[in-house]
């Protein structure tokens, strides 16, 4: 017997349109597609954009424009403004989703399980208590029942509450 599941987004991610060279550089070039795109908000030297594939509900990232895949020659203004986006980014999970924890991190390279090696990215995880359950751990599989669109929606309209003078 096979177990399935319905993931119709999916298939954007299979036939839709592929994003030649670094997806983050892309995004960080067209700010006209920010809304196409997931973006929350833009600063001086970082944006902040949903994670297209997250592990749960609102996980989103802290890029920096600049394209590099090494945090140790990274200009200390740019660490500084990815730092205090994400710290008032945990302020927005835990308002706007009533996230009870939030999971931060960086893989900095293939080798510490970066999926976009070439270019360093903060992952801000919302979480809840007993947020996994048994078809994660048995069916190796992630249930995503909140709509991607609406949680955008709900983070962009106060990011400016929260990001504004970053």
């Amino acid at each position: 017997m096979f177990d399935c599941v319905y993931a119709p987004w999916r298939s954007e991610y299979i036939t839709g349109p592929k994003i030649e060279g670094c997806a983050f550089c892309h995004i960080a070039k067209h700010p006209d597609q920010d809304e196409e795109l997931g973006v929350l908000w833009r600063a001086k030297y970082c944006y902040a954009v949903m994670n297209r594939y997250p592990y749960t509900p609102g996980h989103f990232m802290v890029i920096p424009y600049i394209h590099i895949d090494n945090l140790e020659s990274l200009d200390p203004a740019i660490w500084q403004e990815m730092t205090t986006l994400t710290q008032r980014g945990v302020g927005l999970l835990k308002d706007v989703l009533r996230a009870e924890g939030v999971n931060i991190g960086m893989n900095l390279g293939a080798a510490a399980g970066a999926g976009i090696a070439e270019h360093i990215h903060m992952h801000l995880v919302p979480r809840w208590q007993r947020d996994t359950n048994f078809i994660t751990t048995i069916g190796h599989t992630r249930v995503y029942g909140v709509d991607f669109d609406a949680i955008y929606r709900k983070l962009r309209a106060k990011a400016k509450e929260y990001f504004d003078g970053v």
